[in-house]
Formats: structure tokens, C-alpha cells, sequence
């Protein structure tokens, strides 16, 4: 199936293999699609909809609320690909689900239940290809709220911080800083 930017609405997007009505509005977005099976496991009803490639996506109801789950792979093509797919089969809120390890000084051993990230350094080179570099990565101000007040919630304790994510996981240090 060659690519098709005038395809119907109907047909499934070629790189994540789903269609307009088979993902929720909500979607949650982990890069390992392994880790899909854990997140639909929280899910009522849950149905694999489709797995190619690293995407993998499930679709069922969060609260009588339809929402899915779609791997990303790693890095920011990957998750362009699966975002822009997924916005033309009908999502438009995205939640990024993973694992982020700090750098600081081991006299911090602080731990938390959880990272709320309110901006980010766009230090990759994706992002350019849709807005100027001098635009900044921040969330969502009524998702990151809505977040904050379910996990207080749930009785978490999360923590709110802007993120630095390299280009190269080994050739800078990755870090979590204070905004």
C-alpha cells in the first residue's frame, strides 16, 4: 500500500494501520509497544485495533470515556508519524506515557510517584520541520491541571517539571529541571 495524502477518511493510515473511528479522542502514547498491553489492561473493553511495525494500538472506554493507547517507538520521527496518523483518524489530545531517569546529585534521594512535564527543550530535530525553534514545547495547561488532579486524586504525589530530552540518550545526559 503506497502513500496517499488524498486517501479517504475511511482508509487505514499507512504506518499505524487504524481508520477514523477506531482510535478515541484521548490518546495515551508509551514507546515501547509492550507496554501497550499493561496500559489497555486498565481499560474496559479493551481491543487490539491493529500492530505494525512499533506502533501498536488498543482502543477501549476510561471512565465511560473512549480513549487508546498507540506505541510510539523511540525518538521524535517515530512519534511524529504515529501523531499525525492518529490526528487524521480523529484523535486530539495526547498524553505521553514513559520512563525518564534523572541526573542529579545523590545526596537528593527524593522520590516521587511521577513526573508531570509542563515544557520541554526541543534540543532534536523533528520539531523544526513544523514550527520555528523559537516557539516553546509546553503542555497543555487544562491537561497537565487534569492530570495533577487525578493523581492527588489517587492520593500521588507527583511532581511538575520541565524536561530535557537530547538528541543522543548517551551523548549528553538526559535531566529533569526545575522551571
Amino acid at each position: 500500500m503506497a502513500f496517499d495524502k488524498h486517501a479517504s477518511p475511511d482508509t487505514k493510515q499507512y504506518h499505524i494501520q487504524v481508520a477514523r473511528g477506531e482510535v478515541g479522542r484521548y490518546v495515551f502514547l508509551p514507546g515501547d509497544p509492550f507496554r501497550t498491553d499493561l496500559i489497555a489492561s486498565f481499560l474496559e473493553d479493551a481491543k487490539l485495533i491493529a500492530h505494525n511495525r512499533e506502533h501498536k494500538t488498543w482502543t477501549g472506554t476510561l471512565c465511560g470515556e473512549k480513549v487508546s493507547v498507540t506505541s510510539t517507538g523511540m525518538g521524535c520521527p517515530s512519534t511524529a508519524i504515529a501523531v499525525e496518523e492518529l490526528i487524521k483518524a480523529g484523535a486530539d489530545t495526547f498524553i505521553r506515557i514513559g520512563t525518564a531517569g534523572p541526573v542529579r546529585d545523590s545526596s537528593d534521594c527524593e522520590r516521587y510517584d511521577g513526573v508531570i512535564v509542563t515544557a520541554a527543550v526541543r534540543d532534536e530535530g523533528t520539531t523544526t520541520h513544523y514550527i520555528p525553534i523559537e516557539y516553546p514545547a509546553v503542555a497543555d495547561r487544562h491537561v497537565v491541571e487534569a492530570l495533577s488532579r487525578a493523581a492527588l486524586a489517587k492520593k500521588l504525589s507527583p511532581v511538575r517539571r520541565g524536561f530535557l530530552s537530547p538528541k543522543t540518550l548517551y551523548g549528553r545526559l538526559t535531566r529533569i529541571v526545575p522551571l
